[in-house]
């Protein structure tokens, strides 16, 4: 193909390659939707590769699909028309770094875990994004959010500026360094979550924060899931600045304990984490139990030293890991958000959908902001059963979106929840396209995602 050999030509063997093992690498994330092999992977090292290679591909109309770490569950790096596949792992670097002013500028492919050692040292930390490791620029254009969400916000919160090129090459910055601004149109909040639809991000300037003194963290079980979101809501509405707050359902935990060989009680959880001053943090632990406990709250447990802490959290940290050790099964789950009146109502159908199709199924999330997790579990040879659990999957996604809701409240949409943008969006979809029609009247930037 021509245009690869003009990659070739521009940027050299070692940022270009057509390996079956690269293409492969390339074709797929985390998530169920099928692999599609890019036909060459380019690796960037600066802005200036980027141009070059979307000159190239908009001169050729190829696709150029960007890559991060794979870790996304929605598709968006499935290169569904061919084409380029843009990885950023050799865009890893931390460009600017002022601690007086809490602030960092960094590329996109360093890793989340990467940023956090090096800014630690100035006892600083990243707050945004998922709690397993992903790129920066992954997390950016997924607009991604974790369990720290409920008390410093999404990944669009923790962005000042960024640096984007669009698909003809040009250039520019959508923000400043400075904290807040009142001029012009808010360009960090459309860039960040556009998936890679509009621009290729070439550098992200992050707010940070102080890492907290001292923390606790506390789990207790109810009878319901129905409960543990009731007691969520309780937690926020009497004021109490938790830094995180998880559910997980008495399912989940049941196969946590069978694949990880622990013996937490097999309930519906919540777990919390206090973080702050130390009497401060004591305040609010003592609070936050009495109103678990006047909930009728059973097998509470809180703790401060590190050993204890981790402890407690392990079933939080080892749920991924416990469903993808189940042999022979394949999951259907998403993520949706809700206004936090609305849980208790969202996760009773959520589970007791679950219960009454037959399949497995497990609930868990950052309820302190409206947000859950499902995975619906089938196996793949019985007729029938991977239906069933797509027919859940919607019905949970279309209420979410009947009660004020979102299809998803971190994943993002890609390709598995393109089928739900037009009851959540109505008019607003078509201002979508028309700002995609805009950015990248080719097409050419990640074709497919979000809309057709």
């Amino acid at each position: 193909m021509l245009y690869i050999e003009k990659l070739y030509e521009k940027l050299g063997t070692e940022k270009v390659t057509q390996q079956e093992t690269e293409l492969k690498r390339h074709s797929k994330d985390e998530s169920m939707h099928d692999a599609v092999y890019p036909d060459v992977v380019c690796f960037p090292e600066s802005k200036e590769d980027i141009q070059i290679i979307l000159h190239i591909a908009s001169e050729y109309q190829i696709a150029v699909t960007p890559f991060g770490a794979g870790s996304g569950l929605e598709g968006q790096v499935i290169p569904i028309q061919k084409g380029i596949s843009l990885d950023f792992q050799n865009m890893n670097k931390v460009l600017d770094f002022s601690p007086e002013d809490m602030r960092v500028t960094v590329q996109p492919g360093i890793m989340k875990s990467e940023l956090n050692q090096f800014i630690s040292q100035q006892g600083l930390f990243f707050a945004g994004g998922p709690d397993y490791d992903a790129t920066i620029g992954g997390m950016t254009a997924t607009n991604a959010s974790g369990t720290r969400a409920v008390r410093y916000g999404v990944m669009r919160d923790q962005i000042l500026d960024l640096e984007v090129v669009l698909a003809d090459g040009m250039s520019f910055h959508t923000g400043t360094k400075a904290k807040k601004s009142s001029s012009g149109y808010h360009l960090t909040s459309l860039f960040a979550g556009s998936e890679g639809t509009l621009g290729i991000i070439t550098e992200i300037t992050l707010k940070l924060h102080s890492i907290p003194d001292y923390s606790t963290v506390a789990r207790c079980t109810f009878e319901t899931p129905e409960l543990c979101a009731i007691a969520a809501q309780n937690i926020l509405l009497n004021g109490i600045p938790i830094m995180r707050m998880e559910l997980i359902d008495s399912v989940s935990i049941g196969i946590i304990n069978k694949q990880c060989g622990h013996d937490f009680p097999v309930k519906h959880s919540l777990f919390l984490e206090f973080a702050g001053p130390k009497n401060t943090v004591a305040e609010e632990v003592k609070l936050a139990s009495k109103i678990m406990h006047d909930l009728g709250c059973e097998n509470w447990d809180a703790a401060s030293d590190s050993i204890s802490k981790k402890k407690l959290w392990e079933a939080r940290v080892q749920l991924a890991v416990s469903f993808q050790d189940l042999k022979g099964m394949k999951e259907i789950g998403g993520d949706v958000c809700v206004p936090i009146s609305q849980l208790p109502k969202l996760v009773s159908f959520t589970r007791s959908s679950m219960d009454e199709s037959g399949l497995k199924g497990a609930l868990w999330g950052h309820i302190g902001d409206g947000n859950f997790h499902t995975s619906i579990l089938y196996n793949p040879e019985v007729n029938g059963e991977q239906e069933l659990a797509e027919q859940i999957n919607d019905a949970i996604v279309n209420l979410a979106i009947e009660v004020g809701g979102t299809c998803t409240g971190e994943h993002g949409v890609g390709l598995g929840k393109k089928k739900f943008q037009v009851s959540e969006h109505g008019a607003a979809l078509e201002m979508m396209q028309r700002t995609k029609q805009l950015y990248d009247p080719k097409g050419i930037l990640n074709p497919g995602k979000i809309f057709s």
